[in-house]
């Protein structure tokens, strides 16, 4: 019996739901001190000194640096461990305390002084593009801060002359947009604004790290990619990566946010105090300082005939990174212009720098930001020229072969069999009453590329051991242990999967942009293959049979058609480890570098309520159709959508990080910063396509990415439908809609 596509539960589900799981908080050995940082209160300033005199002086506290403390290594500019004579944003880290318990460096934080001289910030980033605005970087320039490790790659260009605090223009180009738009009879202009928002994850930043002999480091942390951390945090260091030891805890929730944060400051202070550091952030520290998804401000215009047909697109992106260089504007560019079959395209996309905390990754970086104004756009046309939504997306979608604006070619995809199976949806076709509206939206994702390792053993007891180097925080763990085990006819129980640390685990790479069970799960298959031919081997001569004529199935190896004949898995392994024996153990390995995307399409359909006089909505029904390649566990697909969806609404329901005049932060809590309800929330109804991919495993796609893109544009096209009006700002408050009903944002 197949154990692909059954709908099997997480592996570790049981002891997540009987709050078995130790998370790093749990697992704080007793002689650990404690940490805590001091943050900066202005968002640019000169650092003249930092006075940790009567915060040393408190019960309590074993020690207080500031950045003159660590002369060795390098703190310049905002992303450094701590700042050095400079701060760049609001929660830059300024000053680090150690101690015996929480209550007394809470105390001692409160005695601790610094000397400012307070610098003009640029806040806005269509203001931080003119030639008078205050510069954010000390060296504006692309930071390489991590497309590759989320799946983001995309062209980009610095170009010959760049607005102040651009560190990067993209730039793609495709026929003549502009004189396209020049003669069309139909034209769509407008600008849209998404603000950045925040992971939202339950768990806070935390570490514990422990140096050791001088310059090595063990770090125990809750990351999204092991490898990735142990790289960073040996960069930051100044040290060899094979003297950091990252063991990977269990992850509350990451969402592209979880790579290297405090492990850096954490080894730091342990060396320093000669024992283990806890560091871990408060809810108000995480949103200062954590790296959220970046806001983006985007000028669109579309050109079509009278019938539809679209002629043109141009577009102006501007992304803003806050105080770091980004990586988004390749992707959301790529993404804006490579949708539909479009024949004239021109977009520049900005990469600007902004004195708020730096931007990082969050759920498919850039698509949302590109997506929203695309279906937006694409919906005012459909409605403009009286053609149904979902038609017009079909006679322009992307199918295998077509270009995109970088010159490539469209793989097989399933963006039209997701846009047929939202059209047949009986939410989308079911009657609406007065004041509803229905609303879809289409939402893309490239894909991730990237090497990866696995190796599988047989234990003596005739148990499958996968062994790899990814955290699972997806249920990637379960669906790579179904692999292994459909590989090897064996049940799902008998598979268990150990996520080593850097000093043992097979290297791969981080658990992020819809890649881990494309790229590891192929290596996995690899290793599974591997040891299926070594039991087949030694089978044979067990049975003095022919390889050919063997089969695997129910843990068990035996002659097809005769099943008496045959011996179990659990008899070979134990065979192969014996003191005398002939055999070699079996194990084996899968390496993989994975240099073809395979992306994938989800179409969301969204049905709201409008109270036009008081700018009140609600959520009445949601359903979401998604191209899977091949749904190797359908129950944790469906739960990645409804996550992913609720992620995409909470755009249009109120997250956003809302910063002052002054670069404070005014949503720096979960009362401030509101996260989608169960009773804002209708059912998701989640439908699977499978289009088999060429290169995943079993042909399977990336999943997570694409359900957190289309949510808010299909929330807003619903409501244009059952009003008329178009929302280009996000999110949509009762004051925004209440506004737009008179002028004022339509």
């Amino acid at each position: 019996m197949s154990v692909l596509g059954g709908r099997h539960p997480l592996l570790d589900g049981e002891p997540k739901v009987r709050g078995a799981l130790r998370f790093t908080e749990d697992a704080i050995p007793k002689h650990a001190l404690y940490a805590q940082l001091i943050l900066s209160d202005y968002p640019s300033a000169l650092l003249r000194r930092v006075d940790l005199g009567s915060a040393r002086r408190m019960p309590g506290v074993v020690a207080a640096v500031a950045a003159e403390d660590f002369e060795e290594v390098d703190l310049e500019g905002p992303q450094s461990i701590l700042a050095r004579g400079r701060v760049f944003y609001v929660g830059q880290p300024i000053a680090a305390l150690v101690g015996t318990d929480r209550e007394s460096l809470a105390d001692a934080a409160s005695l601790v002084q610094a000397e400012w001289m307070p610098l003009p910030a640029s806040l806005d980033p269509v203001a931080a593009m003119r030639d008078d605005a205050p510069a954010v970087l000390p060296r504006p320039k692309p930071e390489g801060s991590g497309e590759e490790v989320h799946g983001a790659v995309a062209s980009s260009s610095l170009g010959a002359r760049r607005p102040p605090n651009v560190t990067a223009v993209v730039r793609q180009e495709r026929g003549e947009a502009h004189a396209a738009l020049g003669r069309a009879p139909i034209r769509i202009e407008r600008s849209y604004r998404v603000p950045a928002v925040h992971q939202g994850f339950l768990e806070p930043y935390s570490t514990l790290a422990c140096a050791e002999d001088g310059d090595r480091f063990t770090v125990w942390t809750p990351t999204q990619g092991i490898f990735a951390t142990r790289q960073l945090t040996a960069d930051a260091l100044g040290v060899s990566p094979s003297d950091v030891r990252v063991v990977p805890m269990p992850v509350g929730g990451a969402f592209g946010a979880k790579v290297c944060l405090l492990e850096p400051i954490a080894c730091l202070l342990s060396r320093l105090v000669g024992r283990s550091v806890w560091l871990t952030l408060t809810r108000r520290e995480v949103f200062l300082l954590g790296r959220a998804g970046p806001a983006a401000l985007v000028d669109l215009k579309l050109a079509a005939e009278r019938d539809g047909t679209i002629s043109a697109l141009s577009a102006r992106l501007i992304i803003d990174n806050g105080a770091s260089a980004g990586f988004t504007a390749g992707i959301a560019s790529l993404l804006l212009g490579s949708t539909y079959r479009i024949p004239n395209v021109s977009i520049e996309a900005y990469e600007v720098a902004t004195n708020k905390a730096p931007a990082g990754a969050y759920r498919a970086p850039g698509a949302p930001q590109a997506y929203f104004a695309l279906e937006s756009a694409i919906d005012e046309l459909a409605s403009r020229v009286g053609r149904d939504p979902i038609d017009l997306r079909l006679a322009h979608a992307v199918t295998e072969g077509d270009l995109r604006t970088d010159g490539k070619p469209w793989p097989r995809v399933g963006l039209r069999e997701c846009l047929s199976g939202a059209q047949a949806h009986p939410l989308y076709r079911a009657p609406r009453r007065d004041g509803e509206g229905t609303g879809i939206a289409v939402g893309g994702w490239l894909g991730g590329r990237e090497p990866a390792t696995a190796a599988c053993r047989v234990e003596p007891d005739g148990r499958i051991l996968l062994q790899t180097g990814v955290p699972d925080i997806t249920g990637s763990a379960t669906a790579l242990a179904m692999i292994a085990a459909e590989g090897l006819g064996v049940d799902l129980d008998e598979v268990q999967v150990s996520t080593g640390d850097t000093a043992t685990a097979p290297y791969a790479g981080v658990a992020a942009g819809s890649k881990t069970v494309y790229a590891l799960g192929t290596a996995v298959g690899m290793a599974v293959a591997s040891v299926r031919r070594q039991l087949l081997e030694i089978a044979a001569q067990e049975l003095e049979a022919d390889p050919r004529d063997l089969v695997i199935d129910q843990g068990e190896v035996h002659v097809r058609g005769v099943r008496s004949r045959g011996v179990s898995i659990a008899e070979l392994a134990e065979r192969s480890l014996r003191y005398d024996t002939r055999y070699r153990p079996l194990y084996g390995q899968g390496q993989v570098a994975s240099l073809d995307q395979s992306p994938m399409f989800t179409v969301h359909v969204a049905r709201v309520s409008v109270d036009t006089d008081t700018g009140g909505w609600n959520l009445t029904g949601y359903a979401a159709v998604q191209d899977v390649g091949k749904a190797i566990n359908p129950l944790l697909i469906e739960g990645q959508v409804h996550g992913g969806s609720a992620q995409g609404i909470g755009r249009a329901l109120g997250e956003e990080l809302a910063y002052d005049g002054h670069g404070q932060l005014r949503s720096a809590t979960f009362l401030d910063y509101p996260l989608p309800t169960s009773d804002q929330l209708p059912s998701f109804e989640v439908r699977l396509v499978e289009v088999p991919s060429a290169h995943g495993p079993f042909g399977a796609r990336g999943v997570a990415e694409p359900p957190a893109i289309p949510g808010a544009a299909a929330v807003t096209n619903a409501i244009a439908c059952a009003t008329g009006l178009r929302i280009c700002e996000l999110p949509v408050t009762p004051e925004r809609l209440a506004g737009a009903r008179h002028g004022a944002f339509r």
